[in-house]
């Protein structure tokens, strides 16, 4: 068994994203299939840093980041507010290990915070194994939906 794989998630801190984890952040999301720049998202970083109703948050081993997660309140006419995960990615050989876990339960907590009952998270209908995961968390899927994008600028 690799040494990974022997960590179990106490070993795992969690702390708010910073611009300085950007770069390790970068390689993050590639591996969740979303490549971009450290230098894109320092910006993003920044911004989501400037708002009180967005937030992200890094999962440490070892001074090492090994997963993030970023969620931000969600308000339409429709329906009560929400959290919405919008992305959760942790390192390949750290999964299994709860790191994901310990991530949403800060999101969940954060809601909580903000007086938000409800955490919601969409994921691609190709990612089976991210659905097992929200599954084994506690989440329900409640609906399958299209998404349409129209590019305005």
């Amino acid at each position: 068994m690799s040494t990974a794989k022997k960590r179990n998630s106490s070993a795992v801190s969690i702390r708010r994203l910073v611009v300085d984890d950007a770069e390790a952040a970068a390689e993050l999301s590639s591996q969740l299939g979303y490549p971009c720049s450290a230098g894109d998202l320092r910006e993003r970083i920044k911004e989501l840093s400037r708002t009180v109703d967005r937030v992200a948050f890094a999962a440490v081993v070892d001074g090492q980041m090994v997963g993030w997660i970023d969620a931000a309140m969600e308000s339409h006419l429709q329906a009560p507010a929400s959290v919405v995960i919008g992305g959760l990615v942790v390192r390949e050989d750290m999964r299994g290990l709860g790191v994901g876990r310990r991530l949403c339960l800060e999101v969940e907590e954060w809601a909580r915070s903000k007086s938000v009952p409800l955490v919601r998270v969409r994921s691609q209908i190709k990612r089976e194994d991210a659905h097992r995961f929200y599954l084994r968390d506690g989440y329900s899927k409640v609906k399958t939906s299209f998404v349409f994008e129209k590019p305005v600028l």
